[in-house]
């Protein structure tokens, strides 16, 4: 049975925003696979480059595709490195890191079928850490709030996620789901209908972030019985109101000791695990400050500040600004990058969040990544919408593949 590669196509298709973006196309002689390349609306100064999705089509068909014909699949980290070599610049700007990570993903999956073992079980295996990865399903944090980049509201905090506490994945979806439609049923009692966000969160016309936290914590109540109770976690994404050093949220103004006071209290009142990018992502300062002040009672999340390079992993680790990090594969650029990454953070003992993208496709890739890398939370928008659904879709039956196994 060949597992050469045999041809590597790519075509332009729509994102969850309608937006175009690449779908990546790879055979082999017994294996199709296709690869869906998501995009963000809040992203960060020091992402791996988003170019032209004409373009980047263009360079996978004419440049990347015909190069890696005959290439083994499984050898990922070879392919990934020549794709770097190829692009020859720091943030892949050259081909497009939406072209070279729609190969990447591509390419990892026709190595898992090329093997003929699932995709989470394959990437476990690439880990290579010891003890080996232990299969489990990460906690999920819906998104059933959005605000900021992500909605036409006046909310300042980007997200407000759920986070269910069972044993199972199935209980805590279900348990998701069930606030998700209490709180829907709040909101059009309060306001009419509501506009859904960019992640299928609900975006209500209002601008408190304690009224949003209290319409969440009310469905909560109202629906997890759950002794453990179900948590939340905020995107921040501080850098979307932060100016000169200074951040505004409402109508007010606050320096780093006010907004830190300002988070003190929100975690003091509410069920508050973390805080994802709680301050600018060129804030080293703020993030020191919150983590010294915080640390040990909220895991503090860098996604805009850390971009899922282990140079800015490892840079905030010396300068002990984080215990968390937020991996999105294609930030980085390739699949072995962003496995690094997880990597460098475990060594350090941070928790790890795999996450989707606001504009995704219907691709359940990072699903498989989550479980694979044994991430402790996994987030991908609102139980609800197709392109959000597709993931938690999959880890249903990644839980259910675990349990046969």
């Amino acid at each position: 049975m060949s597992k050469k590669i045999k041809s590597i196509k790519a075509k332009e298709i729509l994102d969850s925003r309608g937006n175009p973006t690449v779908e990546i196309e790879a055979r082999s002689e017994n294996f199709l696979v296709k690869a869906g390349v998501p995009s963000g609306a809040s992203t960060g100064k020091l992402e791996a480059k988003v170019i032209d999705v004409g373009q980047a089509v263009k360079n996978v068909n004419e440049i990347i595709g015909p190069q890696l014909i005959g290439k083994d699949p499984c050898e990922q980290k070879k392919i990934d490195d020549f794709l770097i070599e190829l692009d020859n610049t720091e943030n892949k700007s050259n081909l497009g890191a939406n072209a070279i990570i729609g190969v990447s993903m591509a390419i990892a999956k026709l190595g898992a079928m090329s093997k003929n073992i699932p995709l989470w079980r394959y990437i476990s295996q690439y880990l290579e850490v010891e003890p080996p990865n232990i299969p489990n399903i990460p906690l999920a944090a819906f998104n059933i709030v959005n605000g900021g980049a992500h909605a036409d509201n006046d909310l300042d905090i980007q997200e407000f996620m759920i986070v269910p506490q069972s044993d199972s994945f199935a209980e805590n979806f279900q348990i998701a789901k069930d606030i998700y439609q209490s709180l829907g049923n709040t909101l059009k009692g309060k306001f009419g209908e509501i506009e859904l966000g960019d992640e299928g969160g609900f975006s209500p016309p209002i601008s408190s972030i304690k009224q949003a936290l209290n319409l969440i914590t009310q469905a909560i109540e109202r629906i997890d019985t759950n002794t453990r109770k179900t948590k939340i976690i905020l995107d921040c994404a501080a850098s979307q109101f932060e100016e000169n050093g200074k951040y505004q949220i409402g109508d007010s103004l606050f320096s780093k000791e006010e907004l830190l006071n300002f988070y003190s209290d929100l975690i003091s009142k509410y069920p508050i695990i973390a805080l994802e990018d709680p301050f600018g992502e060129e804030d080293w300062q703020g993030f020191q400050l919150i983590y010294k002040e915080l640390g040990d009672k909220v895991t503090i999340i860098g996604d805009d500040l850390l971009v899922t390079n282990p140079k800015k992993i490892k840079e905030a680790a010396e300068k002990t600004a984080c215990n968390g990090v937020i991996i999105k594969v294609n930030q980085i650029g390739t699949v072995s990058e962003a496995i690094e990454a997880v990597k460098l953070a475990k060594s350090f003992s941070w928790k790890i969040m795999v996450s989707h993208r606001s504009g995704e496709t219907l691709d359940d890739f990072i699903a498989d990544f989550a479980v694979g890398v044994g991430a402790d939370f996994i987030k991908s928008g609102a139980p609800a919408t197709p392109f959000r659904l597709a993931k938690y879709n999959r880890l249903l039956e990644i839980e259910q593949e675990i349990c046969i196994n």
